[in-house]
């Protein structure tokens, strides 16, 4: 099985426990997470610290997995509509693991935080994130061509998105 911890001020021991392994694990896989507008230099801080929606994901013997965290929503603190969703998972739990997981966290953003849609922005050469989110329920929505900048080279983003109704269907 698989835990969701939400990482918040209340519990800072728990960010210290798990740090160096979103450290790692953000490190060795920041190339498909960034482009070279977002700042390096303390990126990780920032994305802990002001990411009020950060949880890392364990197996159940509590060994970390991977993270998960939420930004860029639209809606007010009363009725959130949609949020964008940006996942880094060790090499350990690709596969079902995350297919799991995913299916359980994306019924958590629904159910507790009252979400509709869930987006996911992606760079077109990451394959295997592409076949997570459409073995997830995601759907491809558009590509923004040269939306931004990559190792100096223009860079093309497909956006994906995840409606509440793929889990609640009448």
């Amino acid at each position: 099985m698989f835990n969701f911890i939400k990482l918040s001020d209340e519990n800072p021991l728990l960010t210290l426990h798990f740090l160096p392994d979103i450290k790692k694990c953000f490190d060795k896989y920041s190339k498909y997470l960034l482009d070279d507008f977002f700042l390096t230099g303390d990126c990780l801080n920032k994305l802990l610290y002001q990411t009020h929606f950060f949880w890392v994901v364990s197996d159940n013997k509590d060994n970390f997995m991977g993270f998960a965290y939420l930004d860029n929503f639209i809606g007010n603190e009363k009725d959130l509509y949609s949020a964008e969703l940006t996942v880094c998972f060790d090499k350990k739990a690709w596969g079902n693991f995350i297919r799991f997981s995913a299916k359980f966290f994306f019924k958590k953003c629904f159910d507790e935080l009252g979400l509709h849609k869930i987006k996911a922005q992606i760079y077109p050469d990451n394959f295997r994130v592409r076949k997570i989110l459409k073995d997830t329920g995601f759907v491809y929505e558009s590509l923004l061509k040269n939306e931004t900048l990559r190792f100096g080279k223009m860079q093309d983003i497909e956006v994906y998105a995840l409606y509440r109704n793929y889990y609640y269907k009448d």
